[in-house]
């Protein structure tokens, strides 16, 4: 299985929430070439980060997370733009949530969020917890 991962999840880890520890064995238990990020989500990751001034932790997620593990990096051009307002409009979703939306429609992706919103959605969402590998 392959999973878009959305902002929140990565934001869990990066600023050690609640949840970040779920998060984290996910990411130890899976191929890093298992995951994708939206240049979204990478740019909103570079935004929260460096406002509260950890300019030095969004370097070296770049480094772990796209460098190191393989994660794929994906976008959405300008012909996506009219599904991403589809959907938006269809199952009610903000646009970032279109955004991500869109990008696992368009890469065939398992959407992996804590966001709820998703739920609603054709393609809904896992959860960490709920896509870790049985040992």
């Amino acid at each position: 299985m392959q999973f878009l991962v959305d902002t929140n999840i990565w934001l869990e880890l990066l600023l050690n929430q609640q949840r970040a520890q779920e998060v984290r064995q996910l990411f130890e238990e899976r191929e890093g070439s298992d995951f994708a990020i939206t240049e979204f989500s990478l740019y909103s990751i570079g935004i929260v980060l460096t406002r509260l001034s950890k300019d030095q932790a969004f370097a070296q997620f770049i480094a772990d997370a796209l460098e190191q593990a393989g994660t794929r990096l994906l976008r959405l051009g300008s012909a996506e733009m009219k599904d991403l307002l589809s959907a938006r409009k269809q199952f009610g979703l903000d646009f970032d949530d279109a955004y991500q939306y869109t990008a696992a429609e368009k890469y065939n992706l398992t959407l992996l969020s804590f966001d709820t919103d998703f739920d609603r959605t054709a393609r809904g969402r896992k959860t960490p917890a709920t896509v870790r590998p049985s040992k």
